[in-house]
C-alpha cells in the first residue's frame, strides 16, 4: 500500500493525546458549529472562529497580515510553533483554517486525522475550561495568494485551456443544478444552479472513511485519477464558499503530492451569482 506523500501533516489522536501539553504545540479547534467548543474540547485546545477570526469584517476576503499576526499572538503561537487543527464535519473547517495559515506562510501546520468526531468516539478527555497562555510576538507576515488561491477571472481563463482540471466537490444535486438553495446555509444563496463548465464532480465526502479519517493513498489516487484529476495538471477545487474545497485541496496537495493545486474560495456563491459567467446545468425540471 502506498503512503501519503507528506504523512507528517496528519497526526493521529494518540499523538495529540501525548502532545497536548507540549509548549511547542498549539491545538486549535475550528468548527462549523461555533458552539461545539464551549460544550467540550480537547484540553489545552483554543478556538478558531472561522467567521470572526479568519475573515475581513467588511469585504469578502481574509484577514490582512496585521490582523493575522495579532490572531497568532493571542493564540500563543510563534512562527516555530507546531499548529494542530481539528474540528467537526470531518475537518472541513480545520482544513479551511489550515489553508488560511498557509496563505500567510506558517510552516508547521497539521491536521488531526478524524477530527472531533474520532476523538469523541474514542471516549477521550474533553474539557470546558478555556486554557490560558501568554501572548507571543508574531511578526507580521506577507500573505501570498498566488500559489494556492484561485480567483474568478483565473478560473474563467482556466476552463479554456487544456492540461488543466477543475474539481467541484459539492453534492451531485448541487453539481447538476437540481439543488440551488441551501436552507441550512442562507448566507450561501445563489441565483443560478449548476456547475462551472469542464468541472468534474468528486464530492469531498468520497475521500473519507466511516470514522472521518482520510482514505488510504491508494484509494484516493484511484478516486481522482479515474476522473482525470492527475498530478500533471493544474488543478482548481471549489464548492460554495471554499471550505469543502479546502478539504480536497489539502488531500490533493499533501496526501497525494499534486504540485499545482489551488482553492477557488469565491466558489459557487460568486460564480452562480456572477453576471455573464458560463454555467453548465444538466438538470432540468
Amino acid at each position: 500500500m502506498a503512503t501519503y506523500t507528506h504523512p507528517e501533516v496528519l497526526v493521529e489522536t494518540d499523538w495529540v493525546a501525548a502532545h497536548m501539553h507540549d509548549p511547542q504545540v498549539r491545538l486549535l479547534e475550528s468548527n462549523e458549529d461555533i458552539l461545539l467548543y464551549d460544550i467540550g474540547h480537547i484540553p489545552t485546545a483554543l478556538k478558531i472562529d472561522w467567521v470572526e477570526d479568519l475573515n475581513d469584517p467588511v469585504i469578502r476576503d481574509y484577514l490582512d497580515a496585521e490582523r493575522f499576526a495579532g490572531l497568532m499572538s493571542r493564540k500563543a503561537i510563534t512562527p516555530q510553533t507546531t499548529v494542530v487543527l481539528y474540528g467537526d464535519k470531518n475537518n472541513w473547517w480545520a482544513t479551511y483554517a489550515f489553508w488560511v495559515l498557509k496563505l500567510f506562510g506558517h510552516q508547521d501546520v497539521r491536521i488531526m486525522n478524524g477530527g472531533r468526531t474520532k476523538w469523541i468516539a474514542e471516549k477521550r478527555e474533553l474539557s470546558r475550561v478555556v486554557a490560558s497562555f501568554d501572548p507571543t510576538e508574531y511578526p507580521v507576515p506577507t500573505r501570498d495568494d498566488t500559489a494556492i488561491r484561485a480567483f474568478r477571472d483565473q478560473v474563467f481563463q482556466h476552463i479554456r485551456h487544456e492540461g488543466v482540471a477543475l474539481v467541484d466537490v459539492r453534492s451531485p444535486q448541487e453539481y447538476t443544478g437540481e439543488r440551488t438553495h441551501m436552507p441550512e446555509y442562507p448566507q450561501e444563496g445563489t441565483l443560478r444552479g449548476g456547475h462551472i463548465p469542464t468541472a468534474v464532480n468528486i464530492p469531498w465526502s468520497m475521500a473519507v472513511a466511516e470514522d472521518g479519517t482520510f482514505k488510504s493513498a491508494d484509494e484516493l489516487a484511484a478516486l481522482y485519477s479515474a476522473q482525470g484529476i492527475t498530478p500533471d495538471k493544474d488543478v482548481i477545487t471549489y464548492c460554495r464558499i471554499g471550505e469543502r474545497s479546502s478539504h480536497t485541496w489539502f488531500l490533493l496537495t499533501y496526501l497525494l503530492g499534486y504540485p499545482r493545486v489551488r482553492n477557488y474560495d469565491g466558489s459557487w456563491t460568486e460564480w452562480g451569482n456572477g453576471v455573464g459567467l458560463p454555467i453548465s446545468k444538466p438538470y432540468q425540471r
